[in-house]
């Protein structure tokens, strides 16, 4: 006799919400409750492992795991209905029985991650919770995708991460239905996967020294002999367990080896394929790795293309995917264009330039692949030469608009835009977050995204096959680091990639994104909080003060503030509209839900100076933030510098007495950000006649110091007193030949000018 469940009391039920969103879901007013009784059946033994696997959620949390036996009546019914789309699912819940059905196991594994979310968090738990009740509330839900791609980059060449650790990086997207897992296992900063024919690519290849106490745009190259220790691969075996763990879990592993740049550390294992030109060592690359990062793989050599068609043999024998990932990134043509093998085969090949050598040999890369019965994808970048024939070009530059240029000659593509769906750039204010690249890439930003653009060609929109979020590495040294990242902007990118276009709703994807966090919490999985931090902004007015405005992209929560230093608290003034600052004050501020603090505590301190809020002269934009009274942090695309013009006109709108005048300044060593060769001040009463106050000089030796530090440039002035007062700063050169950016240009960046 089957043990069926009964209903529990109404006042048990929890109002849960899902991410991604389903199509349709009818709330019930009910429940059904799991217990030591519970049954689920499958129509075939095909299925039993997804029901098995999710039967296995109950066995440590719950203390007991539902039985999973082939039939048609159970508790939990899973059964096939071929006129539902791939992937496509439907689920009944009751108060005595559940329903899913879909046309193969896949929709039913997306059912089952569904009900997985309807049950209390604490099924996430490895210790027993003898407390919850394993209840599910009653509803009538019909769902499907919108793209039959829905995937995830991670790159686990610049930071390795553990198996064990992966594995729950998987079992984190499955919960979100996210069903491709392209690993780029291969870069410069490490080669991840053992290759049998050459072990030296895991020997040599998957070690690095060890320069972790720098961020990663500051770690300078290995030299010869210097001991690599840090690092790590997967052997064969292991991707195998990792492969079968993803399937079971509907997720599909797509292996990249990035060709033909990005290759230090194959080329450190086995030097005789860069080219022959290459006189210096190579070795992993632990950073940037500067002029070294334009070895890459021979294009003339004959010998190269031998040697990475054995390592796709083994790749392609390992990795059941439809798909291989040949990069074809990034790839500096400086060795070839000095190459006698690649010139000649340039001219054996009538092509045009080194430009079509990339062609060519990506090309023939893919001709490979493609004789196995693989097919191919690759960077955007390859729509610069010929392309690939039936390529998938991931979109991936600025708006990810290269890969229309592949659309346009009938290539399929995914959109992967590094301005919305890099999660290596900051999810939230950057005064909160740990040091990254560039500017942000917020879990609201990345909701709002809709991969198809107006303007698009219909045919477009026929060829793209989904969306993907990307995380690279580059800044991450311990597993935390890479879940901070990825989640929960993860859950958004699943909301793109589920949910039908004008079809999301914000206020609801959040309460679906706090059931799924809470989850995390239960897996002890790391996760970001910087959606509940505040943004600020603050600018002059047309009355002599500052604006300061502030904002949160949690519309469900309250702003609340001080102006006396004190902490603030949900009894503190509520923040409603901009407030004016006319004075030096300590603005501190946190957002609430109810009395509990939701987000870390905001604190601006403005300090006013006679250039504080007072007008600039013909001012570029963005130079605002030079007069607002609040400097910068330790990030230079925190909104607080300003990167531009190389001269201001303060109008201080009466003559004043001076006596000194600052710039503050940021370096940033890793990121060829540097102080001025030179600061002039120049005074007048007219801003026509100036005359020189003081100037400033440096030499490259102060300019290109190691570090990030912010640095204050004073001038002091005698007796002066003027109204107009005009800063003007001498570009530095470019970056030194012993620079880890040697050659490339160095830019100023000012957070303040300050005027006593």
């Amino acid at each position: 006799m089957l043990g069926l469940s009964g209903c529990s009391s109404v006042k048990t039920q929890r109002d849960v919400a899902i991410v991604p969103t389903p199509l349709s879901m009818e709330k019930g007013t009910g429940s059904f409750t799991f217990g030591p009784n519970t049954v689920i059946t499958v129509p075939t033994e095909e299925q039993k492992p997804v029901a098995g696997l999710f039967a296995s959620l109950f066995t440590r949390s719950a203390g007991f795991t539902p039985k999973v036996q082939v039939g048609t009546e159970g508790d939990v019914c899973l059964e096939l209905d071929k006129n539902l789309p791939e992937d496509a699912y439907e689920m009944q819940v009751s108060s005595g029985q559940i329903r899913v059905k879909a046309s193969d196991s896949k929709g039913l594994f997306y059912g089952l991650q569904n009900l997985r979310l309807l049950l209390p968090p604490a099924i996430e738990s490895s210790t027993a919770q003898d407390t919850v009740e394993w209840t599910v509330p009653e509803m009538t839900v019909k769902d499907a995708p919108r793209f039959g791609y829905r995937g995830f980059m991670l790159d686990v060449s610049r930071y390795f991460l553990p198996k064990e650790e992966l594995l729950r990086m998987i079992d984190c997207m499955a919960l979100l239905k996210l069903n491709r897992l392209h690993l780029h296992l291969t870069d410069d900063n490490g080669w991840r996967l053992e290759i049998k024919k050459y072990p030296k690519l895991t020997e040599v290849g998957a070690w690095k020294v060890d320069r972790q106490h720098l961020p990663f745009p500051e770690r300078r190259n290995s030299k010869r002999g210097e001991p690599a220790t840090v690092g790590g691969y997967y052997t064969q075996a292991d991707m195998k367990e990792i492969i079968a763990y993803a399937a079971d879990r509907q997720i599909e592993i797509i292996p990249e080896i990035d060709i033909p740049a990005h290759s230090n550390a194959a080329l450190a294992s086995y030097p005789e394929y860069a080219c022959p030109v290459v006189k210096d060592f190579i070795g992993v690359i632990p950073g940037l790795g500067g002029k070294n990062a334009e070895i890459i793989f021979c294009g003339g050599n004959e010998k190269t293309y031998e040697f990475l068609q054995d390592v796709l043999d083994e790749v392609i024998a390992l990795f059941p995917s439809r798909y291989i990932h040949l990069g074809g990134d990034e790839a500096t043509k400086t060795n070839w264009k000095k190459c006698p093998l690649c010139q000649a085969r340039i001219r054996e090949e009538h092509l045009a330039d080194e430009e079509a050598l990339q062609g060519y040999f990506m090309g023939r890369m893919s001709d490979y692949v493609r004789s196995k019965g693989k097919e191919v994808m690759g960077w955007d970048e390859l729509t610069n030469s010929k392309l690939p024939e039936d390529a998938i070009i991931f979109g991936w530059q600025g708006f990810g608009n290269a890969a229309l240029k592949a659309a346009e000659q009938g290539h399929r593509f995914v959109m992967t835009p590094a301005r919305v769906a890099y999660l290596i750039r900051y999810q939230g204010p950057q005064w909160f977050e740990p040091l990254t690249y560039f500017g942000n890439n917020t879990l609201k930003g990345l909701f709002d995204y809709e991969p198809v653009q107006e303007g698009w060609k219909p045919e477009y929109e026929k060829l793209l096959m989904g969306v993907q979020a990307s995380m690279w590495t580059e800044f991450c040294n311990k597993p935390e680091d890479v879940f901070y990242l990825v989640f929960p902007r993860l859950a958004a990118l699943a909301e793109i990639a589920w949910v039908p276009k004008n079809q999301k709703d914000w206020n609801v994807f959040l309460k679906g994104l706090d059931n799924y966090t809470a989850h995390l919490e239960q897996k002890d999985v790391v996760y970001a909080r910087s959606m509940f931090n505040i943004q600020h902004r603050i600018i002059p007015n047309d009355n002599g003060a500052l604006t300061l405005t502030l904002e949160c992209e949690r519309p469900d929560v309250d702003i609340h503030y001080t102006l006396d230093g004190t902490e603030p608290t949900a009894t503190s003034p509520r923040y409603t509209q901009a407030l004016t600052l006319k004075e030096n004050v300590t603005v501190k501020a946190a957002t609430f839900a109810g009395n509990e603090q939701q987000g870390k505590t905001l604190i601006l301190p403005v300090e006013w100076n006679k250039a504080t809020a007072k007008p600039l002269v013909n001012a570029a934009s963005g130079m605002e933030v030079l007069v607002n009274g609040l400097r910068g942090s330790l990030k230079q695309t925190d909104f607080e510098w300003y990167t531009g013009a190389m001269s201001v006109t303060v109008d201080l709108q009466q003559p004043e007495d001076i006596r000194s005048c600052t710039a503050g300044c940021i370096t940033n060593y890793g990121m060829a950000v540097h102080k001025p060769k030179s600061m002039t001040v120049e005074l007048s009463d007219d801003n026509l006649h100036f005359k020189e106050a003081g100037k400033l000089t440096f030499t490259d030796d102060e300019i290109f110091r190691e570090g990030n530090f912010i640095e204050n440039l004073t001038i002091d002035v005698d007796h002066a007193r003027a109204r107009y007062i005009r800063f003007t700063f001498e570009a530095p050169s470019n970056c030194p030949a012993d620079h880890v950016r040697p050659g490339q240009p160095s830019r100023v960046y000012l957070d303040e000018l300050i005027i006593r």
